[in-house]
């Protein structure tokens, strides 16, 4: 009995790891909420609940009721959810931006090329981005991650009719919306100093991408990233 106790005794440096992984842990709950709670007192319930968590766990140690791997693994699984949460937090509101620089794509194609282009790809890329934005802004008003707009419900009910399910339909949408997205950086634009005397030459063109500062490059990059994601997730479910 003794023996088993003995085992379970903490040493100061036990304490003191335990100890340095919780304040890691408050922190990061501190930088989290900074970033994704508006509201003060909401804020600093937050904090103060995870501040209470991590000395609880460490407490448990101290007091031999937990061991120092168990006390560890507790706060590292805190972490992780905290991490995960505040993703998912920042990839809608990224996809509501992303949405709203698709529509505005598709509205620019409309405008350069009134016709078939238009059709073809300008209609199709104003469609996705606004649904994009009804999905995302929908997802993180009311803190869910399954809000089907009007085009995937049209893209589903769409791959039922074919004899398919909603995956498959979520497939398609996911991979129509990359091809649109590759479609808008790859098509040839004007280049900023380009002029003509009576009409622009290829010459006068580049690529899309050529174009776009670094930012909403990386955003582009980063929004078909996701998107690929939930096709990989789908493809496996």
């Amino acid at each position: 009995m003794n023996k088993n106790y003995e085992k379970q005794q903490p040493t100061f440096y036990d304490i003191w790891v335990v100890s340095q992984a919780a304040a890691y842990l408050t922190n990061q709950a501190c930088t989290i909420s900074a970033r994704n709670i508006n509201d003060g007192v909401v804020r600093l319930q937050f904090n103060r609940e995870v501040a209470y968590y991590a000395r609880s766990i460490v407490r448990d140690v101290e007091e031999g009721r937990k061991t120092i791997d168990q006390g560890l693994k507790e706060i590292k699984r805190e972490q992780k959810s905290l991490i995960n949460q505040s993703l998912e937090v920042g990839s809608k509101g990224i996809g509501v931006i992303a949405g709203a620089l698709q529509f505005a794509t598709g509205a620019g194609i409309c405008y350069a090329s009134v016709g078939t282009l238009c059709l073809l790809a300008g209609i199709p890329i104003m469609a996705h981005g606004a649904n994009n934005i009804y999905e995302n802004g929908r997802n993180l008003m009311n803190d869910v991650s399954d809000t089907a707009g009007p085009v995937r419900s049209a893209y589903r009910a769409a791959a039922t009719s074919f004899g398919y399910g909603e995956r498959e339909g979520d497939l398609a949408y996911g991979g129509t919306d990359i091809g649109l997205s590759m479609y808008s950086l790859g098509r040839r634009v004007i280049k900023p100093d380009a002029w003509r005397l009576f009409r622009y030459i290829r010459s006068d063109k580049e690529r899309a991408y050529k174009t776009m500062g670094a930012a909403p490059l990386g955003l582009e990059a980063y929004t078909d990233y996701e998107t690929g994601r939930q096709i990989y997730k789908r493809l496996n479910e």
